[in-house]
């Protein structure tokens, strides 16, 4: 039988090693939704992956529910099986680009709706359509948080400087055996428990091993903050920040 939850944090300390404040990040956009709506929250984890978001809020709120959606089939199947004995989540599979991906959903309705770093493989006009889809999910007083790369255009050198350390702390940190992206994408292929489903993914988004990426775009908080406006939120501003990521909070 598969123990999943070594997957789980394998995922974990892949992804930490490209955020380090993760833990932080994921803390506050947890402390936004019990200030924002209370601590028996019905969550939308969305683009979930592995259930990153699902394990930390179900953790802190044992009165929640969390419904996971993603298109990744590796990474569901990590979330699927360890979350198998877990009735408070629920995963399902949907294409956000697709106009009624949200029929797929068990629920109307959400209290909370969370995403961290996935938002920026969309290009413009599908995230702009996400997000005015998210204003009909996102219950009135409800709270969306999408934690994500989102560019300082204003600031080019910091910006630059902050690569660059990013950089550095990344290399000196792989000679200690971190995995990146491809490095572990290629351990799941190779895996018997995840080489169909992984298979699978390649197929939908590339190997990671080829360079392949899904077309996307990083955009400014105040994109975020203006689009999400008009999509129907009533405020929206940043919850949170480190040198390269920021956290955006809207409320509904």
């Amino acid at each position: 039988m598969t123990d999943w939850s070594i997957w789980q944090k394998s995922w974990d300390r892949q992804q930490e090693w490209y955020l380090p404040d993760r833990e932080e990040r994921f803390r506050v956009m947890l402390d936004a939704v019990e200030a924002l709506v209370g601590d028996r929250p019905r969550i939308l984890d969305l683009a979930c992956g592995t259930g990153s978001i699902t394990a930390r809020a179900l953790r802190r709120f044992p009165g929640a529910v969390s419904v996971g959606v993603d298109l990744d089939p590796a990474l569901l199947a990590i979330a699927e099986g360890t979350f198998a004995d877990e009735p408070r989540a629920t995963f399902v599979t949907a294409d956000l680009t697709d106009p009624d991906w949200a029929e797929t959903l068990p629920h109307d309705s959400y209290d909370a709706v969370l995403t961290a770093t996935a938002l920026h493989w969309l290009t413009e006009e599908p995230l702009r359509a996400l997000y005015g889809r998210l204003a009909t999910l996102v219950r009135p007083g409800g709270v969306f948080l999408n934690a994500d790369h989102m560019p300082h255009r204003e600031a080019p050198r910091i910006e630059a400087a902050v690569a660059a350390y990013e950089s550095a702390r990344r290399t000196r940190e792989r000679s200690d055996g971190s995995e990146d992206w491809a490095d572990w994408w290629a351990r799941a292929a190779a895996a018997p428990e995840l080489a169909e489903a992984t298979a699978a993914r390649f197929r939908i988004y590339g190997d990671p091993a080829r360079g392949d990426h899904a077309d996307g775009r990083m955009f400014p908080l105040e994109w975020h903050v203006r689009v999400l406006r008009e999509a129907g939120f009533a405020e929206a501003r940043a919850a949170w920040a480190s040198l390269s990521d920021m956290t955006v909070m809207a409320l509904r």
